[in-house]
């Protein structure tokens, strides 16, 4: 599944395409993946976009219009945002072409993700991303040591849950866990509050590097562009159960955390 930074490389990518153009014509090939009013013109047809923004895993495209009618896109486990070209690709659920003649596809093998249509901004903020936590790289040492405290699973399970931040997954929860030296199946609420600091600040350091990377693709994510992430080359721990540790030489362990695999460093990892 998209994280945080391929989320926002896909953001990125996708304003580059859009920004300033005029939506000339929807096509909407499954009407079910998308929850609200599913038209051409709540996909913002005949509409000029605005922006596009991100709030943990989410993107919302903004028209330029009074209420700033949006598409919040969810692009699940194996969503795409694609630039592409005809014939359009299988699985390319929802179609969208500029007046640039340039093209858009919503595509999603396994239709776990989806498009939410809201005549306003301000709606998708109060109905949907008032409900889920923090965005990853904003929330604060205060706040994430306040949702810690809370909880009474594992550090990987709160941190996995997007109701206390929204942006981590699988990959930079494990990543995040061993650059702090800290063990996943900890219990969240007994970290002391400068391991929330750290969490946070190195939290910040490692999405901002994967954003810069490309992000991380392992299966499904691309950009916009059609261009694959690069951070998976970067991965110390995710994916390497077995391997040894890029520190100190010790065999990685495997183990399952919050129904996922998990891969850390005994040594290191404390």
């Amino acid at each position: 599944m998209p994280e945080l930074p391929e989320v926002e490389n896909v953001r990125r990518t996708l304003l580059e395409l859009v920004q300033g153009q005029r939506v000339k014509k929807v096509v909407i090939h499954r009407p079910d993946i998308v929850t609200g009013l599913a038209t051409p013109q709540s996909l913002l047809q005949g509409k000029v976009i605005a922006d596009v923004i991100r709030h943990g895993k989410q993107l919302a495209i903004i028209a330029d219009d009074v209420t700033q009618t949006t598409i919040n896109v969810h692009l699940g486990m194996t969503g795409r945002l694609m630039g592409i070209n005809r014939p359009f690709p299988k699985h390319c659920h929802v179609q969208w072409t500029l007046y640039n003649a340039d093209t858009l596809g919503f595509i999603d093998p396994r239709r776990f993700g989806g498009l939410w249509t809201f005549g306003a901004l301000a709606e998708l903020k109060t109905q949907r991303w008032s409900k889920i936590g923090p965005d990853a790289l904003l929330i604060t040492p205060g706040s994430l040591a306040q949702g810690l405290s809370k909880t009474k699973r594992t550090l990987k399970a709160a941190l996995l849950d997007q109701n206390l931040l929204a942006g981590l997954g699988n990959i930079y929860v494990d990543e995040l866990c061993f650059n702090c030296k800290i063990r996943p199946d900890r219990m969240a609420c007994a970290l002391t509050v400068d391991e929330s600091r750290l969490l946070v600040r190195e939290m910040r350091k490692l999405l901002k590097t994967a954003i810069k990377r490309g992000g991380s693709t392992l299966r499904d994510y691309v950009m916009v562009n059609g261009q694959s992430g690069k951070f998976q080359n970067m991965h110390k721990v995710y994916g390497r159960a077995a391997q040894p540790c890029t520190h100190c030489n010790t065999q990685l362990h495997g183990m399952l955390l919050a129904g996922r695999t998990t891969v850390f460093c005994p040594q290191c990892q404390h």
